[in-house]
């Protein structure tokens, strides 16, 4: 059987090609997200009767993604299985939509189930709502966006290019340790993360933008575009100790960049309590779900 292989930055391409052949608003079917994770979550990839196989570790357990191609789907999930034996592993695949399911469920009728998981649901908004920040909904966010405009009157915003990338990366790392990223594992993983994102930021066709105050970079933000109406953010990172630093980073990467997508996916809360709570409080249009099959 075809060998699985570790995912590349040199594999973008590759993976493109095949993900855009199906649309969806899951975040972790961005290239960018499966190219930049790959060390964390041991992310591999194989293709086989004109069809992408994606395969990843999460919390010791092996899961494979919705297969992607021009094949067959039912032959592709024959495929899983006889791998799965092959290698004496246990079938598991998540990020699964509600449309994939339906598919599933078409050619394997009653036999899975899909368990979704409220940490892992991206949040979805309109551009549009982000950009204005009309009603008295979004008063809190102009009221910071405001009281920082008042403040620090020589703010800039800038996109993020090869000029400024190391300034990024030492702004990354500076905010790293104000966050404890020296003993939590996580923060350490995902600043590694961003900062392979920089780096390889053309490579993978990512977008970013920053803030600076007197010339220092405060607030960071970066993505890519998901489909022609949906950009998907993968990282923002700001300096606490700035009154609305966040708001505006959010804001003015919107303004600036984004004026063409209808939604913006902010991906998952993870079930943290402050990521929740900030983005709950831009008020979603709708959460994309994404479910773990479980056999019944």
């Amino acid at each position: 059987m075809e060998q699985f292989k570790k995912i590349a930055v040199e594999d973008r391409d590759l993976l493109a090609k095949y993900i855009s052949m199906r649309k969806h608003s899951a975040c972790d079917y961005s290239v960018g997200n499966l190219v930049l994770w790959s060390d964390v979550y041991n992310t591999q990839f194989a293709v086989a009767n004109d069809m992408l196989f994606i395969k990843f570790m999460n919390g010791g357990k092996n899961y494979f993604a919705f297969p992607m191609g021009n094949g067959d789907l039912k032959q592709s999930f024959q495929w899983i299985f006889e791998y799965c034996k092959e290698q004496n592993i246990e079938f598991n695949m998540s990020v699964i939509e509600s449309d994939m399911f339906a598919e599933i469920e078409k050619i394997y009728p009653g036999e899975y189930q899909v368990s979704y998981i409220r940490n892992n649901a991206d949040y979805v908004y309109k551009t549009e709502d982000l950009k204005n920040l009309v009603g008295k909904k979004y008063h809190g966010k102009k009221n910071h966006i405001n009281k920082f405009l008042k403040t620090n009157p020589d703010w800039s915003y800038e996109r993020i290019s090869e000029e400024n990338t190391e300034e990024c990366i030492e702004m990354l790392k500076e905010w790293c340790i104000e966050n404890g990223g020296c003993t939590d594992q996580s923060k350490a993983d995902e600043i590694c993360v961003v900062i392979k994102g920089l780096k390889n930021r053309q490579k993978l066709g990512l977008l970013g933008g920053i803030i600076r105050i007197s010339g220092r970079i405060v607030a960071l933000t970066m993505g890519e575009k998901l489909w022609d109406d949906m950009f998907v953010i993968h990282f923002e990172k700001a300096f606490a100790d700035i009154n609305g630093a966040y708001p505006i980073i959010n804001q003015q990467f919107i303004i600036h960049e984004l004026s063409d997508y209808m939604y913006v996916n902010r991906e998952e809360d993870m079930g943290v309590d402050g990521l929740r709570k900030a983005k709950e409080s831009y008020r979603p249009i709708f959460m994309m779900e994404k479910g773990i099959l479980v056999k019944k």
